[in-house]
């Protein structure tokens, strides 16, 4: 399902899945939270929660430790994800200029030390490359999942679908469900999704619900640079450890594979 944002966000937190309420079949809350200069927020709820900077500059506090944290392109710059268990506070400050964060929560009982992963822990790394002539070729960035966060009940990660080129490809599925957050490097800027049967158009600011076993790859248009943000949560007795791709696709994986049927590439 495609969940389009009609309004520009309220400076707060804006509610864009409840597990409690609209979209429930997500199993997770989803939000975005803006920021105005020196505006504040404080979060101590029972929930796993992942706090993932998208732009701006913002001191993440908890546990008594303080950093700042600054991006000013979500598109040339590696992320900033503070990660904490249920009941730690955490308190998120805007230091100067509009800052945008993506909200995650859960339920989750574990629990866990709190992680703050910036830059320098989440290198890029090109998928796709040597294949399908490089029309699949995106730059991914792994926050955290069962490697690094193994009591964790989220699997958190960005990437960037260069333009004219797909992502999340060839089609894979998996059980559990996954949300994506789309920005565009011009707010004019359009991909499409696929999701099952259906396609949808998506925009800046728009959100994708992944809820069943269906395929969702992603193209951005010619142009235009697309980013999202891709959360999974790992269902009880069934994490997520990797994509099942559907047997009709499997020969684009293979660098050899051949395009036209005469051969051509």
């Amino acid at each position: 399902m495609r969940i389009r944002q009609r309004k520009p966000f309220q400076y707060g937190y804006n509610s864009i899945i409840e597990m409690d309420g609209k979209y429930s079949g997500a199993l997770m809350d989803f939000g975005i939270l803006k920021l105005r200069e020196d505006q504040k927020l404080t979060d101590s709820a029972s929930k796993e929660r992942a706090f993932l900077l998208i732009s701006g500059e913002v001191e993440f506090a908890w546990n008594g430790q303080k950093t700042i944290a600054s991006r000013s392109s979500c598109f040339y710059e590696g992320p900033w994800c503070l990660h904490v268990p249920s009941n730690v506070p955490v308190n998120i400050r805007c230091v100067k200029r509009d800052s945008e964060v993506s909200v995650y929560k859960t339920n989750n009982e574990r629990l866990f030390e709190p992680g703050l992963f910036t830059p320098e822990d989440c290198p890029e790394k090109m998928l796709g490359t040597g294949t399908m002539n490089e029309m699949a070729t995106r730059a991914v960035r792994s926050i955290f999942n069962k490697a690094n966060r193994e009591e964790s009940n989220l699997l958190l990660g960005e990437t960037i679908n260069f333009p004219g080129k797909w992502s999340s490809y060839p089609p894979h599925h998996h059980p559990q469900p996954e949300v994506y957050f789309y920005k565009f490097n011009y707010e004019n800027g359009f991909g499409y999704s696929g999701l099952g049967g259906k396609v949808y158009k998506v925009i800046n600011n728009d959100t994708l619900l992944v809820t069943s076993e269906v395929g969702h790859p992603q193209v951005a248009a010619p142009g235009f640079a697309m980013y999202y943000t891709w959360v999974i949560r790992h269902l009880d007795n069934q994490p997520f450890l990797k994509p099942t791709f559907f047997n009709e696709y499997l020969w684009l994986n293979e660098t050899q594979s051949k395009f036209w049927p005469d051969g051509r590439s």
